[in-house]
């Protein structure tokens, strides 16, 4: 038995964006007989390149166009049109989006130019046609863009000169001109599109929707981006983390030279250009970014063709020096390793290459080398474990075949089994390897001029797979559970905004963290120098005096801090001294008194740790080597929050001085669970605390093997809530954490799910029936298919903004349990969702399916969707149950085993 999927309705035609790719009536308004006007090129496009749909031109001063019955207007065609295409001047469009609303029209393209690129009074005029548009529900692709093409159905609803070729590449571009190049480019190396769209300034549909729907289209098996900007990142994000997992998503951007942000006052600030936020962004979703519109193609090419490597370990398989040598600088360059070949393959090499072999990586089996002693070489890397891809390059010389080599690299490729490792070749030369070349890309090995070319693109694939990996790698639970005190923290700041202040004091910022648990280093104010001693002797000396002030930024650049004071006659020089510095530098005014530490004596790193807000992604987080050289050393790498400990821990690998805390020169190891758990609460203060605008703590001092101290702190506010940015991912939904009783008095705890979950759901997995496992996937399904970890990851790993997954958790005698799940998925492109309920057999007829179900209704409500539904087996007298006394409408479909249950919220 089936049952309807999302798959099943997009086919059906259901799908809001199916209009723009498989109409099956277009209308051209503007559609014009001039020679060379876009009018004119839109309606022969789409009457040479048969779709399987009728073509409807509006043109009110004309009777026909190119010898097809116009119409004045849209509302004039007497059969509903599925998609517009506009070609009038930007003064009338609006008009014209207007009678397509009217006319029932579903998808429209606006190919003309003259809106927000003009300044103001473009800008007006898109917003009023985005009012129109979602009034009607009306999808519009551009404006200011060349058009669609959805080459296996023979759309070209573009003013392109060419057709693209059929394939299974979505290209979608921010660039009509760019779209021109790629489209000739493609047509020359024999690229084909399943959909060839050009975006325009994305007035409606963005990347969001666009991923999607070619992650959903059959024909699409890879997506690549020319994109100049993101647009709605939350939308972006989402899409991508859903879609990256099962078809690559390849990006290039423009902008990546372009100037850095504006230096703001905050370390972090300063460090962190936009550009490098972006690639954080889509590192964080699993999407690759690659250099040139040439590796953009490459690697779609090569992730069609080649299973991803498990690790950056390639061997290189060479009959010359030179090339293998390059390669290997490439392969470096771009973030590659050289494999480590073990002894037994040396061994086995030995025995089937000539001696002057180069008896490393590359494999150097010389100029003279066979296809057969390719074949021998090539089968004894592969089986070395320690690698992870092979690239087998030939360059021709006297005594080589590069036909009869690749006929055999071909069929040995060919008969491996799926999973392999990728193989990549490049064939140097001219027209002598061309059959050669061609032979293995038709076997599905991708073949490059160059050999350097190649280690790169292996390159590529492993930070793809790296990022794949990374995206569903089950984090551990962070070290500090007990909640933040989150009301102490909103009263602080709403004291500082009273007094119309931004800038907290040292002080105050350390208070914060505290708050949130992280260790700060006891800080004294003191207004005097009296105040100042017995600071001091209650803490102990050696001290630190740092200035007080409510207005100053960076104390060291006024002269406002002084190190290791070991007595009260240094506490009182060193007072009077900061206070005269501070005076002269800017003013009395500025100065407030000192704060009081302990000089703390730690032998140690000094890290920085810090957040800035980015106007798309909001707060971004930044980690690395700290101290007052900070901007000068550049040893920082940055990430979205929120943060898990695997995420956190991959931050801190990616920067030169975590090298360090593995221990070095005597140093002990650091006890990186530590860290991670204090990034980890430092992304939660962040994503929870809109107002902070710019935090510092440098330094955090870090002192192996489990020390570590917040030094010095600085925040920053916002001036007020319209300058809020939300985080690009949304946090953890801490407001759906309650407690609730079972029926039986039995308390629970009904919380979102986490990624940390995984091993809970292994072993509520193990507790279910197969009664319970049938009633919910409607067919059996085995514990061990149930609990695969690709399957569990992508269940627990939830995004919050598009799914939202209940956990109903027992403490019990045995640990923590989970004991029911309740799952509330968004539809893609309707404001609808579909739920699920699952509960353990011993723990049914508790209640709890209904309180699970009553908290996504509420859920539904919170998030403004317009209905929930399911399908439920008539079998399932529970679910049903609970639907009814609920108020779900039942209805049945064309399945007579199966309820539709629908709810209206």
């Amino acid at each position: 038995m089936t049952r309807t999927t999302a798959y099943d309705i997009w086919r059906a035609g259901h799908q809001p964006l199916r209009p723009l790719f498989a109409p099956k009536r277009v209308a051209v308004i503007g559609a014009s007989e001039k020679e060379g006007s876009v009018g004119r090129t839109l309606l022969w496009n789409l009457i040479q390149s048969p779709f399987g749909g009728t073509v409807f031109p509006v043109n009110p001063r004309r009777s026909s166009v190119l010898g097809i019955k116009a119409y004045a207007s849209v509302t004039a065609i007497p059969e509903a049109v599925d998609l517009a295409v506009i070609a009038t001047p930007a003064a009338t469009v609006p008009a014209v989006v207007a009678e397509c609303a009217a006319a029932g029209v579903k998808g429209a393209i606006i190919v003309s130019a003259g809106f927000r690129e003009v300044g103001a009074a473009g800008l007006a005029l898109e917003e009023e046609i985005l009012t129109i548009a979602r009034q009607a529900r009306l999808r519009i692709i551009g404006p200011n863009c060349l058009g669609v093409m959805c080459p296996p159905t023979g759309l070209n609803a573009t003013f392109a000169a060419t057709m693209a070729r059929s394939g299974h590449v979505g290209f979608l571009s921010q660039s009509g001109a760019l779209c021109t190049s790629i489209l000739d480019w493609s047509l020359q190396e024999n690229v084909g599109f399943s959909a060839f769209v050009s975006i325009g300034t994305m007035l409606d549909v963005g990347w969001g929707d666009l991923i999607y729907y070619l992650g959903d289209d059959p024909q699409t098996r890879c997506i690549v981006i020319y994109m100049e900007s993101l647009g709605n990142a939350r939308s972006f994000l989402s899409a991508a983390r859903e879609v990256a997992y099962i078809k690559p998503i390849i990006v290039i951007k423009a902008g990546r030279t372009a100037a850095a942000a504006q230096a703001a006052a905050s370390h972090t600030g300063a460090l962190m250009g936009s550009d490098a936020v972006v690639d954080a962004a889509l590192e964080r979703c699993g999407v690759l970014r690659v250099e040139t519109i040439e590796d953009l193609f490459d690697m779609a090419e090569v992730l069609d063709k080649q299973a991803r490597p498990k690790g950056p370990h390639l061997t290189i398989l060479t009959n010359a020096g030179g090339p293998g040598v390059l390669a290997t600088d490439a392969l470096i360059r771009a973030g590659g390793k050289l494999s480590s070949l073990s002894a037994e393959t040396l061994q086995a090499l030995n025995q089937v290459l000539p001696p002057a072999w180069s008896h490393g990586n590359p494999v150097d089996i010389l100029g003279d080398a066979t296809a057969d002693r390719y074949l021998k070489a090539l089968q004894h890397c592969e089986r070395d474990a320690n690698s992870d891809g092979l690239l087998v390059v030939l360059t021709p010389q006297a005594m080589t075949d590069p036909l009869a080599i690749a006929q055999d690299l071909a069929t040995y490729a060919q008969n491996r089994p799926s999973g392999a490792k990728p193989i990549l070749a490049s064939w140097m030369g001219g027209s002598t390897v061309k059959p050669g070349e061609a032979l293995l890309n038709q076997a599905g090995i991708p073949t490059y001029g160059y050999a350097d070319t190649a280690a790169r693109i292996f390159s590529y694939m492993w930070r793809y797979s790296d990022h794949l990996q990374a995206l569903y790698q089950t984090p551990t639970l962070p070290l500090t559970i007990t909640p933040p005190n989150r009301d102490s923290v909103s009263q602080l700041f709403e004291q500082v905004r009273s007094e119309g202040r931004t800038l907290l004091t040292e002080w105050e910022a350390k208070t914060v963290l505290a708050a949130y648990g992280l260790p700060v280093v006891e800080t004294c104010i003191a207004r005097s120098e009296a105040e100042a001693v017995a600071a001091a002797d209650r803490l102990g000396y050696p001290v630190v005096l740092k200035l007080y002030s409510p207005t100053i930024t960076h104390k060291t650049d006024v002269g406002g801090v002084a190190l290791n004071l070991p007595d009260a006659a240094a506490v009182i020089t060193a007072y009077q001294q900061i206070e005269q510095n501070v005076t002269t530098a800017v003013g009395a005014g500025h100065f407030a008194g000192v704060t009081v530490q302990p000089m703390i004596p730690w032998k140690g790193f000094e890290l920085i740790v810090g957040s800035s807000t980015d106007a798309q992604f909001g707060p971004v987080i930044l980690f690395g080597t700290g101290g007052q050289l900070v901007e000068v050393l550049e040893d920082t790498a940055i990430a979205l929050p929120p943060l898990n400990t695997t995420l956190a821990r991959r931050l801190i690998q990616q920067t030169k001085i975590s090298r360090a805390f593995a221990g070095v020169r005597g140093w002990p190891a650091l006890n990186l669970a530590l860290l991670e758990d204090l990034l980890v609460r430092f992304s939660l203060l962040v994503v929870e605390q809109p107002w902070i605008k710019e935090i510092d703590i440098n330094p955090l001092l870090v002192a192996p093997p489990d020390r570590l101290l917040v030094l010095d702190a600085r925040i920053v506010l916002h001036q007020d809530e319209s300058m809020f940015v939300k985080p690009a991912i949304r946090p953890y939904p801490s407001q759906y954490v309650r407690p609730w009783q079972l029926r039986d008095g039995t308390p629970v705890l009904i919380r979102p799910i986490r990624p940390e979950d995984e091993p809970l759901m292994r072993q509520y997995h193990a507790t279910l029936s197969e009664q319970s496992v049938y009633l919910r996937y409607f067919h059996l399904m085995k514990l061990s298919q149930r609990v695969a970890h690709d399957r569990l990851v992508r269940i627990c790993f939830v995004d919050y903004d598009r799914e939202m997954a209940l956990v109903a958790e027992h403490q019990g005698a045995e640990g923590t349990e989970i004991i029911g799940v309740g799952r509330l998925s968004k539809e893609h492109f309707s404001p609808t969702a579909e739920f699920s309920l699952l509960i353990s057999d011993r723990w049914q007829r508790q209640g709890l399916g209904t309180e699970l179900l009553q908290r996504l209704i509420q859920i539904g409500r919170d998030e403004e969707l317009r209905a929930i539904h399911a399908y439920v087996l008539k079998d399932n007298e529970g679910m049903i149950r609970i639907c009814r006394k609920l108020n779900f409408e039942l209805t049945a479909g064309d399945d007579p085993s199966v309820w539709f249950v629908q709810l209206t919220l």
